[in-house]
């Protein structure tokens, strides 16, 4: 399934989302429990913008990376000051409950795939009260394999009878998340943040995401989902 005539992407059938920086902003909590880590384990800390800038994959994937042999270690100081803090500091990002709404009112089935653990992303949708949006909540280590690899995608799909396609979007804000809709044959989506397109142009994945595959808003997804339901004859 291509794109339509017009340009736009077809009309989606499901609409998976990343968690962070997509819906909601959950960053001060994992800079405060990076920079805890990094503290007990003699790196230097991180300025906001830094962690902003680099944590994108799961910590499964990258941790080994940053701490070698006492990678298991920093893990569990991690996540216990992670654990402690993460809800205290989640913000919705305006609009979003809203948007959410209307898109399941409109039939169409929603999911979450990130790179957060599953048990504290679940914890968060259960704390907002946005858990009844979501058919499928797909965490970190939930799947064998982590974003940008399809895993997630394909068991946050499961189930439902939709196939991964085109009909399916991938939005999210991050380079990540358009490699795993590629991966998986999906319509990315960027839901562009301050760091998007640079991010997605240092990545060489800008060129993927089609011209009118990019929203500022859930204000701004919901007119394109709109404008792809609507016939091409009315365009």
């Amino acid at each position: 399934m291509s794109e339509r005539k017009d340009g736009l992407p077809v009309a989606p059938r499901a609409i998976l989302f990343d968690w962070d920086n997509t819906l909601v902003d959950n960053w001060p909590a994992v800079h405060e429990a990076l920079n805890t880590t990094f503290a007990a384990m003699g790196h230097e800390a991180w300025t906001l913008e830094e962690t902003r800038d680099r944590v994108r994959k799961s910590l499964r994937d990258t941790f080994p990376e940053m701490f070698g042999d006492r990678w298991t270690d920093a893990r569990k100081i991690f996540y216990d000051r992670f654990a402690a803090v993460h809800l205290d500091f989640l913000d919705p990002f305006a609009g979003t409950e809203d948007g959410l709404a209307w898109l399941a009112g409109a039939g169409i089935y929603l999911g979450v795939v990130s790179n957060k653990s599953g048990p504290y992303l679940r914890e968060e949708a259960a704390q907002l009260g946005w858990d009844g949006f979501f058919a499928k909540v797909v965490g970190a280590t939930d799947a064998k394999r982590d974003k940008p690899d399809p895993a997630p995608v394909f068991m946050a799909l499961e189930g439902s009878g939709i196939k991964a396609g085109r009909d399916v979007w991938f939005v999210g804000d991050g380079a990540v998340d358009i490699e795993c809709a590629v991966n998986a044959g999906l319509t990315p989506v960027a839901f562009l943040r301050d760091s998007t397109e640079r991010e997605l142009k240092r990545h060489n994945l800008a060129q993927l995401v089609g011209a009118k595959c990019r929203v500022r808003s859930m204000e701004g997804l919901k007119a394109l989902v709109q404008e792809c339901l609507s016939p091409i004859s009315e365009q």
